[in-house]
């Protein structure tokens, strides 16, 4: 029998705030010592009141208007209630029957086909500190706890672990497009979990949904999802049932495993957080939110298709990341050929890039020096190859093209008696190959060309060399 895989996810996204979602506290807690973004309100001391933050109340309305939610006018916080030891207070102030933001969708692209993604809720609520097990002990650092924390939950619409690696690489797009959040997802400042059920295919009945927690990578949700499929396929086969529990998935051996079933499943018991007051989302306020909006990724592409000829697929790569994009851009108002451009870009640089592990925030080259080396290029004062070289040095230490070119005496040989020199050395030095091309070896004219840009050390011009080349060994 085939069985069709349910798939739904839950992402966890910490919110780019300077402070903590109900206290004062410093939200970056990544680099400080243990224990010291704290105070009584995250420590969640007896008589402390919170104060809701007004950034992350707008960061997370932000994410529901570019993935198309609807805003809730009105909206609660309310506390979940759950006794872990990295939970100060007891329980954890979140929303729960009236989110921030709902019934929302995601377009995703796998071979080719476009699917649509529902968003059932994107709500608020705060961090927990952080764990880190030692032997036979646990030692807790509370400035995690309090961290703005924005969760997005998709409807169960994917079908294979693929369109699940999908849709979290375009939500991660997203929200760094936004600025909400830096998506960096083994740091945990985004975090899933997938919903996973079988069901025979045609069939209409909900099979038994597995979670299986804190996936730190787009492979490891990939992975594990489909070593879910791969377990209860088998099970189904054999005749028994699956159990509906809760899995962790072990990055070293790529199995999941048990951490509790649905029995030990904790009742959250929410009610409304009686510190809070309830949040009123007035119009003039949304549109103020909404007016902040930067051009997404799905728009980018269609533009880059529109106004500058791009192939789908090269401006696909292009608007990947929101710095590559206005990058690109900037070369493009600097240069005006955005095809060539694109080809610089999605070729020489990211070479470089992946060659050094540099983020692209860490580019030397200006836009305005990449557009002065490719008219260096046009106006043939340097050949491609020259110019790639180049291009590498202007890489590595950010200097201007020109200096670059004078520097070191790499100006393009285009003076037709020098060059014409050049060539009847590389003839009498090379008569086998000579002859060879006069009986009809065309290919053997590359050789002798190389030969020519070898002695030139690569500066000759190399169309003008290739047609000297030609006339010499006519004759004329």
């Amino acid at each position: 029998m085939e069985y069709e895989a349910i798939i739904g996810l839950e992402v966890h996204a910490q919110l780019l705030t300077r402070s903590k979602m109900f206290c004062g506290c410093s939200a970056d807690y990544a680099a400080a010592p243990p224990n010291t973004h704290v105070c009584p309100v995250c420590l969640g001391m007896p008589g402390v009141l919170p104060v809701i933050n007004k950034r992350a109340v707008e960061y997370t309305i932000m994410t529901g208007l570019a993935l198309h939610c609807k805003i809730a006018e009105f909206s609660r916080f309310a506390r979940k209630n759950y006794p872990y030891p990295d939970l100060m207070k007891g329980y954890q102030i979140s929303q729960y029957e009236e989110p921030l933001c709902y019934d929302g969708w995601l377009n995703i692209e796998v071979d080719g086909v476009a699917k649509r993604i529902g968003i059932i809720r994107v709500h608020l609520e705060e961090d927990t500190a952080k764990l880190t097990h030692v032997g036979e002990y646990s030692l807790i650092d509370v400035n995690r706890s309090g961290v703005p924390l924005m969760e997005i939950v998709s409807r169960p619409d994917m079908r294979t672990p693929e369109e699940a690696r999908q849709y979290l690489i375009k939500l991660q797009q997203i929200l760094r497009y936004l600025g909400v959040c830096t998506g960096n997802m083994e740091e945990g400042a985004m975090r899933c979990e997938a919903n996973i059920s079988l069901r025979p295919a045609g069939s209409q009945e909900w099979g038994t949904k597995v979670e299986i927690k804190n996936l730190n990578s787009f492979r490891s949700v990939k992975l594990a999802l489909e070593y879910e499929i791969a377990r209860q396929t088998e099970l189904l086969e054999r005749g028994e049932r699956v159990r509906q529990v809760t899995v962790g998935w072990d990055e070293q051996r790529n199995v999941t495993f048990v951490q509790r079933s649905k029995e030990e499943a904790h009742d959250y018991r929410y009610f409304p957080e009686p510190d809070l007051p309830p949040l009123y989302i007035s119009r003039e306020w949304l549109e103020e939110i909404r007016s902040r909006l930067v051009e997404l990724p799905d728009a980018k592409q269609e533009r880059f298709v529109r106004e500058y000829g791009l192939d789908p697929k090269d401006a696909a790569v292009l608007v990947a990341e929101r710095e590559i994009a206005d990058y690109y851009e900037a070369c493009v108002k600097a240069y005006g050929d955005p095809v060539k451009v694109c080809h610089w870009i999605s070729g020489e640089l990211f070479r470089l890039l992946k060659a050094t592990e540099l983020p692209m925030s860490q580019v030397k080259i200006a836009p305005a020096h990449l557009a002065e080396l490719l008219k260096m290029v046009d106006a043939n004062t340097i050949n491609l190859n020259t110019a790639k070289m180049v291009f590498d040095e202007m890489f590595h230490t950010g200097r201007r093209p020109q200096d670059i070119v004078q520097e070191k005496g790499l100006a393009q040989i285009s003076d037709a008696d020098e060059l014409l020199r050049v060539v009847q050395q590389v003839i009498e030095q090379n008569p086998e190959p000579v002859q060879q091309y006069l009986k009809g070896k065309e290919q053997v004219l590359s050789f002798l060309l190389g030969q020519v840009m070898r002695a030139t050390r690569g500066k000759a011009n190399p169309q003008l060399a290739g047609e000297l080349l030609r006339r010499s060994l006519r004759g004329e």
